[in-house]
């Protein structure tokens, strides 16, 4: 188990859990629609500066991310309409038809639906206990958003609100697709795409745009719980797959509500406790998991920041960066070996 992919994975649903009271007081002066559209543009923006400026600033030692290539479009495009377009909307659509609570509990299943489609659509391999693991970060999901006022008498909307978590599920499987590739460029295209559409979607539904200083904290929200969070969840998936990383995001609701206990003086409740227990039960599960047997790597060429362990054991070429770790392109030949792994996008063999 890579324990910074881990640390990456935490540190994402953190960031986005912190973000959520933010979010919830923005919603009382601006449409949610907008809302959204804000974000994606706050986070757009300010990973695309904080790219540039990395670079800028940054001496090159030869381990520098790979940019998307032509290849990574398809996926990426799909992520985005998935993710940044369809979520949302359907989001939108169905928080206009359900109760808040009721909608803050079945936001929970987009950690089922991320797992579920890697699994079984996706083909990533998976066994009872991460299984159980994550039934038991779902569980604790669902406890902490659950409420006495819930209600299900409107199929419709929480029909919508399912399929934003689906459409999110889709959204992260096929990120992992390109998580090789650079997590900053990543998430500035995704934000500077799906940004603008939702806010063109939201303008022509009637919303209007609010103050300035509301418009800034709102993209600053987005840059830190959208941006910063997303940039970490790609390099996360890139070490664990999509279904652990999912399950590990799923922690986001309950730092979110630490985040609230330690900054809005909110009381500690039973609830809270319970499903912190459930939650910390799922994550260590998956943190135990040893998953080993014997697999073969099939030929590959590709290009990310490595170094030259028992993975990479390439030849180089006399313009191929020195040191370690270094970024290029290099060949993988067929393998057959034996040791403990995760399904990261060295190990996508079937089982």
């Amino acid at each position: 188990m890579n324990r910074n992919a881990v640390g990456f994975a935490l540190l994402s649903a953190a960031l986005f859990g912190i973000s959520t009271p933010a979010a919830k007081a923005l919603l009382g002066s601006v449409d949610p629609a907008l809302l959204a559209g804000l974000f994606y543009c706050g986070a757009g923006l300010g990973i695309g500066i904080l790219r540039r400026t990395l670079r800028s600033l940054g001496p090159d030692t030869g381990a520098r991310e790979t940019a998307l290539t032509r290849t990574d479009v398809p996926w990426l495009a799909g992520a985005i309409v998935c993710g940044g377009v369809i979520g949302p909307l359907l989001l939108m659509f169905g928080l206009t038809r359900t109760e808040a609570s009721t909608a803050s509990l079945l936001l929970t299943l987009e950690g089922a639906a991320t797992a579920l489609l890697a699994w079984f659509v996706f083909q990533e391999n998976f066994d009872r206990r991460i299984a159980l693991g994550m039934l038991s970060l779902i569980a604790g999901a669902i406890l902490l958003s659950w409420s006495n006022t819930a209600t299900l008498s409107n199929f419709t909307g929480m029909a919508a609100i399912v399929g934003a978590c689906v459409a999110w599920g889709f959204d992260n499987n096929l990120t992992r697709k390109v998580s090789l590739a650079d997590p900053l460029q990543i998430v500035e295209i995704k934000g500077l795409v799906a940004g603008p559409v939702n806010l063109a979607l939201a303008l022509a539904a009637g919303s209007a745009l609010p103050s300035f200083g509301i418009t800034l904290v709102a993209a600053v929200v987005g840059f830190i719980g959208y941006g910063a969070s997303l940039a970490l969840y790609v390099l996360a998936l890139r070490h664990l797959g999509t279904a652990r990383t999912g399950a590990y995001f799923s922690t986001a609701p309950f730092l979110g509500a630490v985040a609230a206990l330690a900054f809005l003086h909110e009381p500690v409740t039973g609830q809270l406790v319970a499903a912190g227990a459930l939650m910390a039960a799922g994550v260590y599960l998956h943190l135990t998991e040893r998953h080993e047997h014997e697999h073969v790597h099939e030929p590959m060429t590709h290009s990310h920041p490595h170094v030259h362990d028992e993975h990479h054991r390439h030849e180089h070429g006399p313009h191929d960066p020195p040191g370690e770790p270094h970024t290029h392109v290099h060949r993988h030949a067929r393998l057959r070996h034996h040791h403990p792994h995760v399904p990261d996008m060295h190990h996508t063999h079937q089982h």
